[in-house]
């Protein structure tokens, strides 16, 4: 069980501690595939200053740099604007991030990673900032990339979410697929991603159901948390005027049932971050039971439980898990209005499949090339040095 923190709408600016000006950030990036690695990315981010603005490339931007994107600019929009710690998102920001766009917008720094991001000609976007001391780094989150998704979803096993080795296939497969530079591989057969308590503490504030709050209910595998899932949720949470929304996380072994495959894609403890990144929610239950019964119902003072408008898989002995909520009249079937899945994105991937191997190897080549470049002129003498590679 783990709270989350603030509310639907991004915050409006306040001032700084002491009234002094707010320190405003600017993050960017093409924010594909949306995973928690992006999201504590900008949390980090937003805690270097007090207002977070986000810009995110467009579809025509990130195929001339990096391939083809999985999801459309609207749907990346949406996503980076549902996590909670983001402000302001400005749609097609530039690829290469200059002092004219900070000032722009009144950013006094811009943050990421401590990756490589590259243009097409193998220059680093951040460069003129940098130069500038306009530029702050943070702690890429080990584990999870959207190259180690990509790679879950084409190939067939259990690996990433179960305690078996890795086949052979697997671990050929990681090896060409998704090794860094330097034979940095974010490939395991479980997740390199360690869950810690200081983890959970950073993604979730703790907040408790306040008197005249609607508590509501909502379970799932939200696997690979998507636009479906957050058009879902924002619906949900206009069913009330002070909504407290539980999201109840399924076992890995208990989402495989009713899924197959080598679903879920996302790990517990993955899926449990990404969905407490999300503004709307405002506690997660790890390991929910499937069935929705009077014990839970009472337990968390729930007042509605909603579903989308996808099939309600039986519980394991044939029977409804939801048959307790219907009982009690407070069960409602929610339609997003969206009709992408974790099953879509999948297939989105599988068509695409040669394009997005090609775009990971394009982008092994340029990492490699630029930091060799970085290697030889670290080795001149400084007199020889000149500043370009």
């Amino acid at each position: 069980m783990i709270r989350n923190g603030r509310g639907a709408a991004g915050g409006a600016e306040q001032p700084g501690p002491g009234g002094r000006r707010a320190v405003r950030v600017w993050c960017d990036g093409c924010y594909d595939m949306v995973h928690y690695g992006h999201s504590n990315q900008l949390r980090q981010a937003r805690a270097m200053g007090d207002y977070l603005i986000v810009g995110v490339h467009t579809d025509e931007e990130i195929a001339k740099h990096k391939g083809p994107p999985v999801f459309t600019q609207e749907e990346r929009y949406k996503m980076v604007q549902a996590i909670k710690w983001v402000d302001e998102v400005v749609p097609a920001a530039p690829y290469v991030t200059t002092l004219e766009t900070l000032d722009k917008y009144n950013c006094d720094f811009c943050v990421h990673g401590n990756d490589i991001t590259l243009t097409v000609d193998g220059r680093d976007t951040y460069e003129e900032v940098k130069q500038a001391g306009r530029y702050r780094e943070c702690k890429r989150t080990q584990g999870v990339s959207t190259t180690d998704l990509v790679g879950r979803m084409l190939l067939v096993t259990k690996a990433h979410h179960s305690s078996q080795e890795m086949s052979s296939e697997y671990r050929e497969y990681a090896d060409s697929f998704g090794k860094c530079p330097g034979g940095r591989n974010p490939w395991t057969g479980v997740s390199q991603f360690l869950q810690t308590s200081q983890k959970i503490i950073q993604f979730a504030s703790g907040k408790e159901p306040q008197p005249g709050e609607t508590v509501i209910y909502v379970a799932g595998a939200f696997d690979l948390f998507h636009i479906g899932h957050v058009d879902f949720l924002e619906k949900v949470h206009r069913l009330a005027d002070r909504p407290y929304i539980i999201a109840g996380l399924h076992f890995d072994q208990e989402v495989n049932r009713y899924k197959g495959k080598n679903y879920p894609i996302m790990n517990l403890h993955e899926r449990t971050l990404s969905v407490l990144a999300c503004r709307y929610v405002s506690e997660v239950v790890i390991g929910a039971p499937y069935a929705v019964t009077a014990e839970l119902l009472s337990h968390f003072k729930v007042d509605l439980v909603c579903h989308g408008k996808t099939e309600i898989i039986p519980d394991g002995d044939g029977s409804d898990p939801y048959q307790e909520p219907k009982r009690r009249g407070i069960f409602r079937q929610i339609d997003s209005g969206s009709n992408l899945t974790t099953d879509l994105i999948v297939q989105r991937i599988i068509t695409n499949r040669l394009e997005y191997e090609a775009r990971n190897q394009k982008k092994e080549a340029k990492e490699l090339a630029f930091l060799e470049a970085a290697r030889r002129q670290a080795a001149q003498p400084l007199g020889e040095r000149d500043g370009d590679f």
